[in-house]
């Protein structure tokens, strides 16, 4: 009989079970991991006299995902024949693991305060990948030797065995701190320590600091104000719930290995009315972040906005190190009850690998799926120096990135609708589905190909005040109220029809929402505590979403005096009435068994609400392991 052990995981990434097998391998014992749709499964050799220890040292080490939900233990028939192996195809983009968080504050470690640490299972490798294959000689690290004892590690059993990127104080890369005409250089432990107490006391004294770090550059400050683009980074994990207001998943998923961002409700007052009721929160992920943080705290903070940046920008202070990084964006995690998914990023989701696909090169948002033996790889498209397809399928809005005689445009709605019926496997069966990141979309997917029942209409704001004048018996007598009554509200109408903005854009100004964007109406959504809302026109006209009249209603209610809090709320509130509905009818019709929901728009937490309400007899399916947005055109692509 083996003693099996079953991980819950709804992630496809490989990562948590070859940390596993990493710690099986190191106490040499004989066992079968194996990784299906919904779990890991381990059955070890039962009688190995350090089965315990192993057991143990799983339970206290293993990193905590957060799409791992449970454990269970029992035994089965057989006894597994050998040690089980694994194989690091690419490199991985995830905070630092337990073990390795512990190696960089332990005084006698070789790694104290050396913030590139990281293992074969964690830390921001990515950075440094060149192209594949995934060696050393094809990273950032390639001109850095390591020293006899990393090269020891990368060859011996355990955590960092096959490491392509090992390094420590003795064969590590120096960091430099800049500050004015002053440079400071690290690299040993003490002078690590040192520029890190430095940074952090003058982030503390309202200096900004600009930190090259593993996951990319990033621009720390405190403010009073956040930009659409900010950050808060937590940085004390006992005070976290002190500041948030977070369900027992969301303060997991701020800990877990994949160091998520999510978007929060603040509970502390002084945050409230400095930042709003709700924000984009993040832990602190690799080294150079995860050290700041324990100077910082030590200085009495317990939070720094920062700023994740494509290229560097000027500031007081500036950390860095001469080394070429790539960086990812980073995942933005979707949690509501019982449900999570990833919203948008490249970070966690990206390279990954699907075991099964068609000859077909698919082109989006500058990944590239490419076919090969063991199933399709994807990632960034200039990580590959050729490939080869029978067929190239790329966004029909992009440039075409290659010469091909068999190429072909493909819709961004379509593809992101079909990489759900990829990663649920749901080829052959009927299914119908709701695109939202823009203008809304409508699908059917017959088993064999996907087909636009409702096409998305394109929102223009030209002759907008006239459209609504027209748009029904009395509408007029609305706008000559507006235009007489409610100059302030008319001369922003015209600004609208004068500017090149999009539906939630316009939505947005005409709530008089500081953020105008489809974000900034969901924040405002978010603060109604009340039940049930208005009904807003989402009405369709001629098979077609009707703009005009959608914010014709939403101008009608704000004469009314109805606040801009509520209005949002209703806004979303009614627009899962509008997809659930339309979405119902066309499964009726279709026959079809299944619902699928694409787009990040959908991860509006009112939104989804609804939806889940509505269609509580037919729960829609998403993207799994890859997001919701339009990162999962890539996968899509593939199959259409």
């Amino acid at each position: 009989m083996a003693f099996t052990l079953e991980v819950m995981t709804s992630h496809s990434q490989p990562t948590i079970k070859n940390y596993l097998i990493s710690i099986i391998r190191s106490y040499g014992i004989k066992a079968v991991v194996h990784q299906q749709k919904n779990k890991i499964i381990c059955a070890f050799e039962s009688n190995h006299e350090k089965l315990q220890e192993c057991l143990e040292t799983v339970a206290s080490t293993l990193p905590a995902s957060c799409f791992m939900s449970s454990s269970q233990h029992y035994e089965m028939e057989g006894e597994p024949e050998s040690i089980p192996d694994f194989t690091q195809e690419y490199p991985l983009s995830l905070g630092l693991c337990p073990s390795c968080q512990k190696e960089i504050f332990d005084p006698s470690s070789k790694r104290y305060y050396y913030p590139f640490t990281q293992c074969t299972h964690c830390g921001g490798q990515y950075s440094f990948f060149e192209h594949y294959p995934y060696i050393r000689a094809n990273t950032a690290f390639s001109y850095i030797k390591p020293c006899s004892t990393c090269e020891d590690e990368s060859n011996r059993l355990g955590r960092r065995e096959k490491q392509v990127l090992n390094s420590c104080h003795e064969c590590g890369i120096p960091v430099k701190l800049t500050h004015k005409e002053k440079e400071r250089y690290a690299n040993d432990a003490g002078s690590f320590r040192t520029m890190f107490e430095v940074a952090a006391k003058a982030l503390r004294d309202g200096k900004t600091l600009l930190m090259k770090t593993t996951m990319g550059y990033r621009l720390f400050y405190r403010s009073e104000t956040l930009s659409p683009h900010s950050v808060l980074m937590l940085l004390n994990a006992v005070k976290i719930t002190d500041y948030c207001s977070l369900i027992h998943d969301e303060f997991n998923a701020l800990l877990s290995i994949e160091r998520p961002i999510l978007h929060v409700a603040l509970k502390d007052e002084t945050l409230r009315s400095t930042f709003g009721t709700s924000i984009n929160v993040k832990y602190p992920d690799d080294g150079f972040s995860i050290l700041l943080a324990k100077e910082l705290t030590l200085l009495g903070l317990d939070y720094i906005t920062y700023e994740a940046l494509d290229v560097a920008l000027e500031a007081d202070f500036v950390m860095e190190f001469d080394l070429n990084i790539h960086a990812q964006s980073d995942m933005h995690l979707f949690i509501n009850k019982d449900i999570k998914f990833i919203a948008s990023g490249e970070r966690v989701s990206f390279p990954s690998r699907l075991a099964y696909g068609t000859d077909t090169l698919s082109i989006a948002h500058g990944l590239v799926g490419i076919k090969d033996e063991p199933g399709v790889l994807f990632d960034q498209m200039e990580r590959f120096e050729s490939a080869s397809a029978f067929k190239v399928n790329q966004l029909e809005s992009e440039t075409p990135a290659v010469e091909s005689s068999n190429f072909h445009p493909i819709a961004e709605d379509e593809a992101s609708f079909m990489s759900v019926i990829a990663e649920h496997n749901k080829f052959g069966i009927k299914a119908v589905g709701a695109y939202f990141e823009g203008e809304p979309s409508f699908l059917y997917y017959d088993g064999k190909k996907v087909i636009r029942v409702v096409p998305p209409k394109h929102f223009s704001s030209v002759g907008l005040i006239d459209a609504m004048a027209t748009l029904r018996e009395g509408s007029d007598r609305l706008m000559v109220n507006v235009r007489n009554n409610h100059t302030e509200l008319y001369a922003l109408l015209l600004k609208i029809e004068q500017s090149n903005v999009n539906l939630f854009e316009a939505t947005a100004m005409i709530l008089g929402l500081e953020e105008e964007s489809f974000e900034g109406v969901m924040k405002e959504a978010l603060k109604f505590i009340g039940k049930g809302g208005l009904q807003i026109d989402t009405k369709v006209e001629d098979n077609r979403f009707n703009h005009v009249a959608f914010l014709a209603s939403i101008i009608s209610y704000r004469l009314a005096g109805v606040d801009s809090v509520y209005l949002s709320y209703s806004i979303f509130e009614s627009f899962g009435d509008y997809f659930s509905e339309l979405l119902s009818e066309i499964k009726s019709k279709t026959k079809a068994t299944e619902i699928v929901l694409c787009g990040s728009y959908f991860a509006s937490q009112s939104l989804f609400s609804r939806l889940q309400r509505n269609l509580k007899n037919t729960p829609p399916l998403l993207n799994m392991s890859y997001p919701i947005g339009k990162e999962n055109c890539v996968v899509g692509g593939v199959f259409i």
